[in-house]
Parts: structure tokens; C-alpha cells; sequence
């Protein structure tokens, strides 16, 4: 017996808002037709079993471009990133649009910046646009992608003063803001990203997609820190192609949102590429953070890490769904995947789905998931030692997140992530 689903009013504000325009759009129409399909992710779909947006989104969100906030809003919700010391070069997008007054772009002939809400791409972005997941979230987000950073680093070209993307959303309105990045290193260059999201305290939906082309020995160093508001659903697809010996070490924090779906889909198309992902999330209240990662072997040689360190309080949910797939040919594959949780109240939740796909045979592979509370010995040293509950246990948080970033190559960016950490709870129960 075949089901017929009822638009939710979420949807039909999707289908209503729809009026493709520009070169882009029969692209837009092929996306939204694949998302039509489907409508928005539910329970009843396997890889969405924990997180029904068909429930989460119950009012019309629809999707807009533009601000109508003030420069004060708009330079305070800047202001809030924490890397305004640390990144040398800066593209700023204000609800869904590129800001040229607030970014600041480095002057060099090694990379090429894009907004992807110009009228005339260049062609490195538009070639790439369509490539990725066939997730119905993404292809929502192509179909009414409203703006992004395009960035290309240029063949032996190396990049390595940090840059940030930075995503504020006033959340003036009730509405879903689109973008998407596109980010290009062509063989030997390498580059130190930065994508923070930050948002204010009304409801919205941001539906994210970055694309990583990382070609023949090249490396990217990248860097995640969503803090979205507390009412905000955060909806994140990152897609990642790896060439011959390419490098990736890819971290990302997860601070705010009410509801958080990430998604990051891994291919290793060349040998002897490495890919390290690792990530945090820190929920408190009734938070639900999602995190689902594929990562697909299908050449041999090749390395990956997967570690994700999460904390839970209060009546919080995390998820943790990592799936490997080793194809035949890809032999002498060796991958590794771990999920760690840290349940700080009876009520906080965890749940991980650990999954691997072996079709080759000489591969070295591995998966676990382990859950607890804080340790009471550790509390204890801590507290004889005059230090407040408080502190105690963000200390212990802070040093039980902080495996997760060890990867980050930069001590400067690695220091700021590690001061999130420590400082979360204390943010937490002040606020």
C-alpha cells in the first residue's frame, strides 16, 4: 500500500515560494523537483529515525534573502564571532547575502573569492554547483541557495593565515535562509578555514551546504563553530572529494540551535588520502543535535578518522550516526571511528549507530561508542582543591571535548575552541 504524505504548511510555503529565475534556473528546478519528491525528512526514513523535520518544522518558514535589521544588530551578532582576532581575511553573509562593506578579502593573486549570489559565476564554482549528496535537504538548499562563498586557492598556493566565513542571521523574521559554499584547492595549494554561524534569538531555519574540492596533494585545514540562536533549526550538509594524497583535518563545534541536523558525506576518490574528522557538541535545555557521516573508501591506501566527543544536560539528545563503506578495489583501507558521550543529568540522552561496509578484505577497521557521567574522583580532587562546582566540571568538560580538536592545526584557533569548551556550562547557567 503505497502512503500519500500531506503537505505540512512548511512545505507548502517551499512550493509557494518557488519562482526559479536567472541562469540557474533549470538547476534550481531539477532541485526542487528532488525535493518534491520527498518533501521534508521523516521518522519513517531510516537515516532521519531521530530527527522528523516534518514535526521539528511545524510552522511556514519561508525561505527569504535580505535584512531588515539594524547596523547595530547587525554589528553586534558580528562582533559575537570568536575568531575576530585570529582570521586574517573575512567574507561576512548577512541573512542568506554577501556583505562587501563588513568582509574584509586578502589582496593576493594565489586566491580567487565568489559570491555565490552573483549574476556571473565564474566557471570553477558553476561546474561544481550540482556535484554532491542527493539529500533532500540539500537539494532544497540549491534550490533556493540565496548566496555562499566561492573560494579557490590557487595550484601550489598555500593559504595558511586563517579565513573566515562568517554566517549572521537576525533572525528579524520567521523565515529559512539558504546558503552554500563552494571551496576549491587545486593540486599542492593549502588553506586554514573557518565557518562560524551565528544567529539571534527568533526562530529561523538555516539550511548550510559546503562543498570541499580538494585536489592532488593538496590539504585543508577546516574549522566549524555553529552558535546559532536557541530557537534556530541549524540543517548542514558538508560534501568533500578527495584526490590522490589529499589532506583534510575537518572539526566541528556544536553550541547552539534548538535542533541541529548535520550531515558530512566523504569520498576518497584518489589513493593515499587522509581524511580526519572530528567534532564536539554541547547541548543543554531540550537541544537535539543529529550528527550522520558516510564516509565512502573507494580507492585503496587511503586513511580516515572519525572522533566525536558530546555533552549532554539537562533534557538534551544527541545522535551519532557514522557509517564507513570500504568498496572492493579498496584495499589496504585503514579507518577508525568513535563516538563519546557525556551525560550530565538523568535525563539527557544519547545515541550512536556505528556502521561499517566492508566488501574489501585487507583493511584494518574499526568502530566503539561509550557513554558516562563525570568522573565523582576527579570532582572530588577538584572541589578539595577550593574550586566551585561550577568550575570543576567545566574543567572536566573542557579537557574531555578538547581530544576532539586536537587536529586543528592552529594553536591560535585551537585555543579559542578550548575557552568555548571550558566556558560552555559557565555561559550556560549565567544565561
Amino acid at each position: 500500500m503505497t502512503v500519500t504524505l500531506v503537505k505540512t504548511p512548511a512545505e507548502t510555503a517551499y512550493t509557494d515560494a518557488f519562482d526559479p529565475q536567472g541562469a540557474l534556473a533549470d538547476v534550481r528546478k531539477s532541485a526542487f523537483a528532488q525535493f518534491a519528491a520527498t518533501g521534508l525528512p521523516h521518522r519513517r526514513m531510516e537515516d532521519w529515525k531521530w530527527t522528523d523535520l516534518r514535526q521539528l518544522m511545524s510552522s511556514p518558514l519561508p525561505p527569504v534573502s535580505g535584512t531588515t535589521a539594524s547596523a547595530d544588530t547587525i554589528d553586534a551578532l558580528i562582533s559575537a564571532s570568536p575568531f575576530g582576532d585570529v582570521a586574517r581575511a573575512r567574507m561576512v553573509f548577512v541573512d542568506g547575502v554577501y556583505d562587501a562593506d563588513r568582509s574584509s578579502l586578502p589582496a593576493t593573486g594565489d586566491m580567487e573569492f565568489a559570491s555565490l549570489g552573483s549574476d556571473d559565476l565564474p566557471d570553477w564554482v558553476s561546474d561544481k554547483l550540482v556535484a554532491g549528496s542527493t539529500d533532500p535537504i540539500a537539494a532544497l538548499n540549491l534550490a533556493y541557495m540565496s548566496d555562499g562563498a566561492g573560494l579557490r586557492v590557487k595550484a601550489g598556493s598555500g593559504m595558511d593565515a586563517p579565513i573566515e566565513l562568517l554566517f549572521v542571521t537576525t533572525a528579524e523574521q520567521a523565515a529559512t535562509y539558504t546558503t552554500r559554499n563552494v571551496i576549491v584547492l587545486e593540486e599542492g595549494s593549502s588553506a586554514t578555514l573557518i565557518e562560524t554561524h551565528i544567529g539571534g534569538t527568533g526562530e529561523y531555519v538555516h539550511n548550510a551546504v559546503t562543498q570541499l574540492h580538494i585536489a592532488d596533494n593538496a590539504r585543508l585545514d577546516r574549522v566549524k563553530v555553529q552558535e546559532e540562536g536557541l530557537e534556530a533549526i541549524h540543517l548542514s550538509n558538508t560534501d568533500v572529494h578527495l584526490a590522490e594524497s589529499a589532506h583534510l583535518k575537518d572539526f566541528t563545534l556544536t553550541i547552539g540551535g534548538r535542533a541541529t541536523r548535520q550531515q558530512g558525506f566523504i569520498n576518497f576518490a584518489g589513493e593515499h588520502a587522509e581524511g580526519h574528522v572530528s567534532g564536539a557538541f554541547l547541548l543543554t535545555g531540550k537541544q537535539h543535535n543529529d550528527t550522520r557521516l558516510v564516509i565512502d573508501h573507494a580507492v585503496p591506501n587511503c586513511l580516515s578518522r572519525e572522533l566525536f566527543k558530546c555533552v549532554m544536560d539537562e533534557a538534551a539528545r544527541g545522535v551519532f550516526q557514522g557509517k564507513a563503506i570500504v568498496r572492493r578495489d579498496a584495499q589496504k583501507t585503514d579507518g577508525n571511528q568513535s563516538s563519546h558521550a557525556l551525560l550530565l543529568s538523568d535525563e539527557a540522552e544519547f545515541d550512536a549507530k556505528p556502521e561499517l561496509e566492508i566488501y574489501a578484505d585487507d583493511v584494518v577497521c574499526g568502530h566503539g561508542a561509550t557513554s558516562g557521567d563525570l568522573d565523582e574522583n576527579q570532582m572530588f580532587y577538584l572541589r578539595a582543591r577550593g574550586i566551585t562546582e561550577t568550575e570543576a566540571k567545566s574543567m572536566l568538560i573542557g579537557a574531555f571535548a578538547a581530544e576532539a580538536f586536537d587536529d586543528v592545526e592552529s594553536d591560535a584557533i585551537r585555543e579559542v575552541l578550548g575557552g568555548l569548551a571550558e566556558g560552555w556550562l559557565a555561559r550556560r547557567k549565567a544565561g
